[in-house]
């Protein structure tokens, strides 16, 4: 099954179930989705749960709020994160703290999908990176989807959690093939070990999980050592509990990201190591993030802006000789 179609599974299986889901945003109904997501739904469910909204973003996560409020659980569909810029003050003053302010007496079971990420080409208003300022606002829980059972799964939960999450898809997965266990329910909330090892752990999320397992062979390769690849799947809260079961293991922790690297999302996970569990580091912690420059349009200068397969390996290898690993 494809990733879109994972997550387009878990919407219709959702929206069956609940009569109270529903789903708002730009080309979501009629036209099935801009990365097809929604495709088939407004033939079974009709124009009133698959509502084609304006293009304006406030508007949509501002009336997802409040049907929220009012008693349904909206999935209110950002075309691409960039856009989502104009809908962050209904996200961050109004999503993330009513519950809250309300002392619970005000419930949100909304979820705003967030597609992101450099895709191919598409310039730097179409490709940049939020996870950093969005896991940074207290109230919000965030997930990031990497692969296709954890956006079947994960997303299912998110619809049906009575708190506002942010699901957060990346364009250049949604046509990535994998297989959905329909029998085993996962916990969302709680980071995969892809891959087991004994010598470092390497940590990522999203399509960066994908680079570095390409990576990881040659890493092996060179250096003769095993990697750990764990995906965080939930960016706040943070399952540490794993990180530290595998860093105590491994005693070297590098994290890859797509994002800039100036106050990117992995500075929390290699600030966390160095804090809390600098007796168990063998090395320093390495973070390979995306350059501090707007995306660009060229092909040759976007694949510079952020690691590559082949970076990813280059730079862990020179790290690893560098610190005797």
């Amino acid at each position: 099954m494809l990733y879109r179609e994972a997550l387009n599974k878990a919407i219709d299986k959702t929206m069956e179930m609940d009569e109270t889901v529903v789903v708002l945003g730009e080309d979501v109904g009629l036209y099935g989705g801009s990365y097809r997501v929604t495709e088939g739904l407004v033939a079974k469910y009709g124009e009133r749960r698959l509502i084609d909204t304006p293009i304006a973003e406030l508007s949509i996560v501002g009336n997802a709020v409040g049907m929220a409020i009012g008693g349904l659980r909206p999935v209110a569909e950002i075309m691409t994160a960039n856009f989502g810029l104009l809908a962050f003050d209904q996200i961050i003053n109004h999503m993330a703290k009513y519950r809250y302010m309300s002392a619970g007496k005000i419930t949100l079971p909304m979820v705003v999908r967030f597609p992101q990420g450099v895709s191919r080409q598409l310039a730097a208003q179409h490709s940049e990176s939020y996870e950093q300022m969005l896991s940074a606002v207290p109230g919000l829980t965030v997930l990031a989807a990497s692969d296709v059972n954890y956006a079947y799964h994960a997303l299912q939960f998110a619809i049906m959690s009575d708190d506002p999450i942010i699901f957060i898809e990346h364009e250049l997965l949604y046509n990535k093939k994998g297989d959905i266990d329909f029998e085993t329910a996962i916990d969302p909330l709680k980071a995969r070990v892809v891959k087991e090892g004994q010598d470092m752990t390497i940590v990522s999320y999203l399509k960066m999980l994908d680079d570095v397992m390409e990576a990881v062979p040659e890493i092996e390769k060179q250096l003769g050592k095993s990697c750990e690849v764990i995906d965080l799947c939930s960016l706040n809260p943070i399952d540490y509990e794993t990180l530290e079961t595998s860093l105590k293991k491994t005693g070297a922790i590098v994290v890859v990201e797509e994002d800039h690297k100036t106050g990117g999302f992995g500075s929390q996970i290699v600030s966390w190591a160095a804090e809390e569990m600098f007796y168990s580091l063998d090395a320093p912690p390495l973070r390979l993030a995306g350059e501090d420059v707007p995306i660009p349009y060229n092909r040759t200068l976007e694949l510079a802006s952020i690691p590559t397969p082949e970076k990813i390996a280059e730079k862990i290898m020179a790290w690893g000789n560098k610190n005797g690993l």
